[in-house]
């Protein structure tokens, strides 16, 4: 299975037996939307609901930081996930939340792990079908071993910053990059990490949700000022949308990437850390 699925496979592959297909959903404080409800009212058929604060860590002062092995291991069973199954992970939200999904069930072993190309928008687009309400489900047995590789740390970026030796990119609007809008979180400094570079993660997307691919991707890292070539660790408001940046350099077959959990939840929250505003 590629990481990247359309909607046409998912569709053959509905009801098999060893595939595990997770609504990640996930919309910002004040947006209104209740990612929960819009599921029970309709998602793809046989799709679990997977909230990501509810497999966070519960004593992190930030928002759904990754969660012990543990937790993430029990929440993952009570959806039925199993060692061995196939995960097609797909969102109805403009954050494009599911990436963050796919990177945490990587980051603790999976194997077989893929997105679905368009996410809900592009699978109701195409008149596929959908199902409503909440099913009972067999509880399976998963387990976990977390690769630290994957994660940066604010320690591991302060060392970085000025460095030169790594590419910092933050998926946040161009607006609250620059400082010129606040954020949506109470408590943070405007701003972003200094020698960050900017790619807000919206243009990594079609017109119809679908991922841009091969020579359209490159150019969107390449507009944005992004050295390929260099190691790189994502960065956003709270890890989510850092997830989707660090998935569209895993589709240019870039693996060096790390994703820094903390965010600017963690950096705007500190007077201690460098900031700077304006456009890069």
């Amino acid at each position: 299975m590629d990481s990247l699925v359309s909607t046409e496979w998912l569709e053959r592959e509905l009801g098999a037996e060893d595939l595990r297909i997770i609504d990640a959903s996930f919309f910002l404080p004040g947006s209104g939307r209740d990612a929960r409800a819009e599921h029970e009212q309709a998602h793809v058929p046989g799709a679990l609901f997977l909230d990501l604060d509810e497999v966070s860590d519960a004593d992190s002062p930030f928002p759904h930081m990754l969660p012990p092995a543990h937790k993430f291991v029990s929440r993952m069973q009570s959806l039925g996930a199993r060692d061995g199954a196939r995960f097609v992970v797909y969102d109805n939200s403009p954050l494009h939340s599911a990436a963050r999904l796919w990177w945490m069930l990587r980051a603790f072993g999976a194997h077989h792990v893929a997105l679905l190309d368009g996410g809900f928008q592009k699978w109701t687009a195409e008149g596929r079908p959908v199902e409503s309400g909440h099913k009972a489900h067999r509880h399976g047995h998963f387990s976990a071993r977390f690769d630290e590789t994957t994660v940066a740390s604010k320690s591991d970026l302060l060392q970085l910053v000025d460095a030169g030796s790594h590419e910092i990119v933050d998926a946040r609007s161009a607006e609250r990059y620059a400082g010129a809008e606040p954020e949506p979180r109470p408590g943070l400094a405007s701003g972003h990490i200094p020698g960050s570079r900017n790619l807000p993660q919206a243009s990594l997307f079609n017109a119809d949700n679908s991922w841009k691919r091969d020579e359209a991707l490159r150019a969107a890292f390449d507009a944005a000022g992004v050295d390929l070539g260099k190691p790189m660790v994502t960065t956003c408001g709270s890890g989510v949308t850092a997830a989707v940046l660090l998935f569209g350099a895993h589709l240019l077959g870039k693996q060096d990437v790390r994703l820094y959990d903390g965010s600017w939840s963690e950096w705007g929250a500190d007077p201690d850390t460098p900031k700077a505003k304006g456009v890069a």
